[in-house]
């Protein structure tokens, strides 16, 4: 059976269409309350938009899914989707989701420090199984937001609406920022437990010595393991331990270095490729950068 392709929005316009409502005010953001939308017999298995959609909602018996994975969201959560990214809702039409939906085009966008700074905002790279759950006084703070760009852009548009919305905007996204960061803190038990994880998994694959065959493991790699995305992982282990996925991967490789200098009579290269490097100076290079010594100058003092 032929996969279905996405179904695909290239305006907030047609999505309003789709969804019954009408012509958006503003052509370039759209801020809707789900109560308002109308839902298919039939809804897509998956949709592509051209503009970023972040959805506060609540949606009973539905799962959604982004990419490979599925999330349910019978509690509250925010979730942000990126402009070409797939994503769909299954068994949605059963109950009608509750919450607010925030379309915004990059066009809007355009000559604002937001147009940059929007990139940095790692959320738009998670998965959505890593969803932020917001508290109810979270969550209103949140709607506060919403409704005030949409009142801006219901009202007369005037020299100052522009400035005004892009202000609000960039507080919501710092605030989800926030959010998201105290969500990391306040599930410390489940990280702790997933940096352990992650330790077992580096020690399986320094203990191995797999390296020379298939290289050093990539963040993507470890993050695909661990069932999380690259970013979401990254910003986890920053927030439980100071360091980032690369981090753990190298300092892991330079324990494993330096126990292969001081108990072997492996040459530096041959050190650096059953470490999977595949140029001895790019591992020499690493161990200085950590280490303050070359390889050389480690073995010696070691065995001084």
């Amino acid at each position: 059976m032929l996969k279905k392709s996405p179904y695909r929005f290239k305006s907030i316009s047609e999505y309003h269409t789709f969804r019954g409502l009408p012509a958006p005010e503003h052509p370039l953001i759209s801020v809707i309350n789900f109560n308002d939308v109308t839902l298919q017999e039939e809804e897509p298995d998956s949709l592509v938009t051209s503009f970023y959609t972040i959805a506060l909602k609540r949606h009973p018996e539905a799962k959604l899914k982004y990419g490979q994975q599925e999330y349910d969201f019978d509690e509250g959560v925010m979730l942000f989707i990126a402009p070409e990214q797939v994503f769909g809702v299954q068994n949605a039409t059963h109950k009608k989701p509750t919450g607010w939906l925030l379309m915004l085009h990059p066009d809007f966008l355009w000559k604002t420090p937001l147009a940059s700074s929007i990139h940095t905002y790692d959320y738009f790279d998670y998965a959505s199984n890593e969803a932020l759950f917001l508290s109810q006084n979270e969550e209103a703070a949140i709607t506060e937001i919403l409704k005030i760009i949409q009142q801006e852009y219901h009202n007369n548009i005037d020299k100052y609406s522009h400035k005004i919305i892009i202000a609000q905007l960039e507080l919501f996204f710092s605030y989800a920022e926030r959010y998201y960061n105290r969500q990391f803190l306040t599930r410390r038990k489940s990280n702790h437990q997933l940096v352990a994880r992650l330790e077992d998994l580096l020690n399986h694959y320094f203990s191995e010595d797999v390296f020379a065959v298939d290289g050093l493991p990539s963040v993507q790699n470890i993050a695909d393991q661990l069932n999380l995305s690259p970013k979401y992982l990254t910003g986890l282990l920053k927030n439980v331990t100071g360091k980032s996925t690369q981090e753990h991967i190298h300092n892991k490789l330079i324990s494993k270095a330096k126990e292969k200098l001081s108990t072997t009579e492996l040459s530096i290269s041959e050190i650096a490729y059953t470490l999977g490097f595949e140029h001895s100076q790019s591992f020499s290079k690493l161990f200085k950068q950590k280490t303050k010594k070359s390889p050389t100058d480690f073995r010696v003092s070691f065995r001084n």
